[in-house]
């Protein structure tokens, strides 16, 4: 079973993502901070992270950064997540590692259709 990880400081982002992404048949982790989300990482990697693209403690593409340079993320599928279409935003954290982009408000559609672009599932998957 493949693990993804909500990386947001909004418990409501937390929340319902969780519950979007279950339905599609992952184990989803959660974490507050930039910081929380490296060290369950280290412990256990998953297979996506969702960032948020303000988390405290870190900035969020430095998160992304580490992810695509960690050796043992080498294969993590990032998604950038941010609720503005700001171009040179989304530029930096795709040349920081990001796989992609997801824009809030989302829905359970726009994350199946987001995680067959960036290969974490092959065809979207029906809630169990």
């Amino acid at each position: 079973m493949k693990i993804f990880m909500i990386a947001d400081d909004s418990p409501v982002i937390r929340k319902v993502a969780r519950r979007l992404i279950e339905d599609m048949g992952f184990v989803v982790v959660e974490a507050a901070s930039a910081e929380q989300a490296q060290a369950m990482c280290v412990e256990n990697m998953p297979d996506g992270v969702l960032v948020d693209w303000d988390m405290p403690g870190m900035p969020s593409l430095d998160l992304i950064h580490w992810f695509a340079h960690y050796p043992d993320a080498e294969n993590v599928k990032t998604l950038y997540c941010t609720s503005e279409v700001l171009v040179s935003e989304m530029t930096r954290a795709k040349r920081a590692g990001a796989s992609g982009f997801l824009l809030k408000p989302f829905n359970r559609t726009m994350i199946a259709k987001k995680f067959m672009e960036i290969g974490l599932i092959e065809q979207e998957t029906q809630a169990a």
